[in-house]
């Protein structure tokens, strides 16, 4: 199935929790922030939060810089 993560489509498992997605895209473990569908989803939530088709992901990767 296909989910849209920042603006790209990508091909996941059907029925896939969010922990899955992050480790198929390889996003370190902290320091990130998603949402699906304009909701942002809790990390203590990631391994039951299941994805649907055409869900649309927006990833944030905290940055650091002065």
């Amino acid at each position: 199935m296909k989910v849209q993560v920042n603006n790209k489509e990508v091909e996941i498992t059907p029925d896939s929790p969010l922990t899955q997605l992050t480790a198929q895209l390889e996003l370190p473990v902290q320091g990130i922030a998603i949402a699906v569908n304009n909701q942002m989803i809790p990390r203590t939530e990631w391994e039951r939060f299941i994805l649907h088709e055409n869900d649309n992901l927006v990833i944030i990767k905290a940055a650091c810089g002065g």
